[in-house]
């Protein structure tokens, strides 16, 4: 049997003819970036997030560093961030000149650690900026209660953690601005590029649509000085059909995840947390082995496509060599024992079976 870790074309498969309709609709339209139906997304996400705003951008990691520009915090202000995190959390951080520090995260949940928070926090820190990472929201309690004794901003990576849930708010809802990427392996993905950010200020909101195109508000006339990161027309259109079948997809996610869960029964694998099974998105399914590279390279030979979420810890890659000589071994650990199994709406009951026959082997 051959299972790929990720076929896009099978998940998308049964929004085909609708992709096709709509598409032809928006070409006949005339009208193509920032239109009716990036109005209409940008209300409907709001609305499934649970809050006031939704700005359509062109990419997660501009929702980011949109949100951070928003905020306009002083030159070289520092931003905390988990150290286990995909490079777009940090790189938003750093192309706005803000400086990034990283904190650890907890083992068994692969989320920041509350508890490492404080101990970095300067005078110079403004924000604690959070990745949802795998589809699992961070525990938000316990960062909340430090932000506001030491009057910090809390601001969401969402890209993986479409539809999660943390204490019945869903990601997104849960700090002062979210963003979200549409990139198309995500839960709720785009046919090309896309992102949103989410948030209750108004003023924020009303800044950050300047931002977004151009620094303007109205039409050549310039409050800021913006960027070019607009949600176009044809993938708002796309995401309007996709947002409708969100919770059933996550539904069956879960599903598969609890066929994981149930019945991977190996000494050598590391399962992910579960505790919250019902309130994570399961984005990712995520199990860590000492031998990682062993078991991506038996589950290979027997026909499974797996993927490392990441092989490379930010702190350790080239583009950011002043953090080499960094030693963070609970990051570390993660980076070399994750690896990511088979997870998406495309997947058979029958072939999940064959992936645990096939690890429980190992």
């Amino acid at each position: 049997m051959k299972i790929p870790f990720l076929d896009l074309k099978a998940t998308n498969s049964i929004y085909q003819k609708q992709f096709v309709e709509v598409f032809s609709q928006k070409i006949e339209s005339g009208w193509y970036v920032l239109g009716e139906d990036v109005i209409l997304f940008e209300k409907k996400f709001a609305a499934y997030c649970g809050v006031k705003h939704c700005i359509g951008v062109a990419n997660g990691l501009d929702a980011l560093i949109l949100i951070l520009k928003a905020y306009n915090f002083p030159p070289h202000a520092e931003i905390l961030v988990p150290a286990n995190t995909y490079i777009a959390t940090i790189l938003a951080i750093t192309n706005v000149g803000l400086r990034p520090v990283l904190v650890e995260p907890l083992l068994d949940t692969y989320l920041i650690n509350p508890k490492a928070i404080e101990q970095h926090i300067t005078p110079n820190t403004k924000a604690i900026l959070l990745t949802h990472l795998y589809g699992k929201c961070c525990d938000i309690q316990p960062i909340r209660a430090i932000a506001d004794k030491h009057g910090l901003k809390i601001f969401e990576d969402a890209a993986q953690a479409h539809g999660a849930s943390y204490l019945n708010k869903k990601a997104g809802s849960l700090s002062d601005a979210a963003g979200f990427s549409f990139y198309p392996s995500k839960n709720l993905g785009a046919l090309g590029d896309g992102g949103a950010i989410t948030t209750n200020n108004d003023e924020i909101a009303a800044k950050i649509r300047g931002l977004r195109n151009y620094g303007s508000s109205q039409k050549y006339i310039f409050d800021q000085q913006g960027i070019n990161s607009r949600l176009d027309e044809i993938q708002a259109a796309f995401l309007n059909l996709k947002l409708e079948k969100l919770d059933e997809e996550n539904a069956y996610r879960r599903y598969l995840a609890k066929l994981y869960l149930s019945n991977i029964k190996h000494s050598a694998i590391v399962l992910p947390p579960h505790q919250t099974i019902e309130d994570d998105a399961w984005h990712l399914f995520v199990v860590r082995c000492a031998q990682r590279d062993q078991l991506k390279a038996y589950l290979a030979e027997k026909g499974v496509g797996t993927d490392i979420h990441y092989p490379v810890a930010p702190h350790q890659q080239k583009a950011f060599e002043h953090w080499n000589t960094l030693h963070l071994p609970i990051t570390e650990q993660i980076h070399q024992e994750v690896l990511s199994l088979p997870l998406n709406t495309a997947l058979s009951v029958q072939e999940i079976e064959y992936i645990i026959d096939v690890i429980n082997q190992f």
